[in-house]
């Protein structure tokens, strides 16, 4: 930052020596040092505190990131991702809406009720019962006998 050379301070020693006298050099130099030192305690204290304002700044923003991670509904942006005009979504609301885009209209209950059979049903412990398999083509039997007529 500041470039002073050698000569540059014998130049100014020499003209402290004559200016302030051999007298009250020593003096001139510890005060000059207090000075120097207190300049640098306040250096050092100006840096530690814009140190801890970056700190906090960047914290504030972590925990911005946090707060926007947590508030952030994933299921919205993979539907606005996969699917942003909704076309899925309606596709698959087909059985609970009758067609896509209408809702199913529940049929009116009849004003009289008729009389209702009870058919007998099996009971949830049953099996249902495999349809009987038909064969519809039959291979003829070939066979070999070993005797031969004479």
């Amino acid at each position: 930052m500041f470039d002073i050379a050698w000569s540059e301070l014998m130049l100014i020693a020499v003209v402290a020596l004559v200016v302030i006298g051999p007298k009250d050099l020593p003096k001139a130099i510890y005060a000059l040092g207090k000075w120097v030192r207190k300049a640098r305690v306040v250096a050092r204290e100006f840096q530690t505190h814009i140190d801890d304002m970056m700190r906090e700044t960047e914290l504030d923003e972590l925990r911005n990131e946090a707060l926007k991670t947590r508030d952030m509904n994933i299921k919205k942006m993979m539907e606005d991702t996969i699917d942003p005009q909704g076309e899925v979504s309606k596709a698959f609301d087909v059985g609970l809406t009758g067609h896509v885009g209408s809702p199913v209209e529940s049929e009116p209950e009849p004003a009289v009720a008729a009389p209702s059979v009870v058919a007998a049903s099996p009971t949830t412990d049953e099996q249902p019962q495999p349809a009987p398999v038909v064969a519809t083509a039959v291979a003829p039997v070939i066979s070999h006998s070993t005797d031969k007529q004479a």
